[in-house]
């Protein structure tokens, strides 16, 4: 009985150790396993960090690259000839396309697949399109006044609905400045598709009149007082040479158009003075300057 109960406690001593040796053996492969794992992570977070500090790096360096490049260029002989408005459009595609250059080279040390980039820049580029028509319709707009330049900064222009002169040309909106002093912003697709007048482009401009007066007035006497004045107004140019001519029969008067060249600054003040003093002169001549009448004819039954 004693051997039966030794032979027992040894068979259970063998078992405990070899389940002890296959715990033990067990831990060593989990052991194993985790050292491994952090090794890998370790090592790639390593990687992938060298490549974030290297592209954030290389984004601020580009970005203030580019800032220097662009005001270098601005600098330039060359550049200088071209109109402010040019140099300023130009700059900020320069800009923009360095800028995306610099993008391009961070993803790819990032390791972003080009096919991958581009396509996602593409379908971006779709989207963001398509969300900001106006403005792509606002920078073509730009490109087109800067190539074939309708007017330069300086000029006085009406497009139809804004009269004033030329503050800035940017790449997606024109300032104008008022007569009367306001300012207003104009998107350049709107300018790109419109009618623009430019009133600064020549140096002379003519300067248009209508003259009333009454149908018993002697026509030669009044063109000779409005030529008179014309003539008188230092600011009149003697080439082109004014005109003076009864224009048409109006319905209680006799119109007189009269025509005088300026130059173009003076355009205003000769048209103003003109108008007062051409009014003055038909008075001191008993020429004169009919209301709007109408005769009633009564016939009686």
């Amino acid at each position: 009985m004693l051997q039966s109960f030794s032979s027992f406690l040894f068979e259970e001593a063998e078992t405990t150790l070899l389940e002890t040796t296959e715990l033990i053996q067990e831990g060593t492969t989990v052991t194993s396993f985790f050292k491994n794992l952090w090794a890998k992570i370790s090592d790639y977070a390593a990687t992938m960090g060298i490549k974030v500090v290297a592209s954030i790096l290389i984004l601020i360096v580009g970005i203030w690259l580019t800032k220097k490049l662009t005001k270098a260029i601005a600098k330039g002989k060359k550049f200088q000839t071209f109109p402010p408005s040019t140099q300023k459009l130009i700059s900020g595609i320069i800009k923009i396309l360095l800028i995306a250059l610099v993008v391009i080279v961070v993803a790819s040390i990032l390791g972003v697949p080009m096919t991958s980039f581009v396509a996602l820049l593409t379908t971006g580029s779709l989207a963001i399109g398509m969300a900001v028509q106006g403005s792509l319709s606002n920078l073509a707009g730009g490109i087109m006044l800067i190539i074939f330049k309708p007017f330069v900064i300086g000029d006085f222009i009406n497009d139809g609905n804004t009269m004033g002169t030329v503050e800035d040309i940017g790449i997606f909106y024109t300032k104008v400045v008022t007569p009367d002093n306001k300012r207003v912003t104009i998107p350049n697709g709107t300018l790109a598709n419109s009618t623009i007048a430019n009133f600064s482009v020549k140096d002379t401009r003519r300067v248009d009149f209508e003259f009333s007066v009454a149908y018993d007035s002697d026509i030669e006497k009044t063109k000779q007082v409005i030529m008179d004045c014309i003539k008188a107004h230092e600011l009149t140019l003697d080439e082109p040479a004014p005109m003076v001519r009864l224009t048409r029969h109006g319905d209680s008067a006799l119109v007189f158009v009269a025509r005088a060249w300026v130059k173009s600054p003076d355009y205003w003040t000769v048209n103003f003075d003109l108008i007062e003093e051409v009014k003055k002169k038909l008075d001191e001549n008993g020429i004169q300057i009919p209301y709007p009448q109408v005769d009633v004819h009564v016939k009686e039954k």
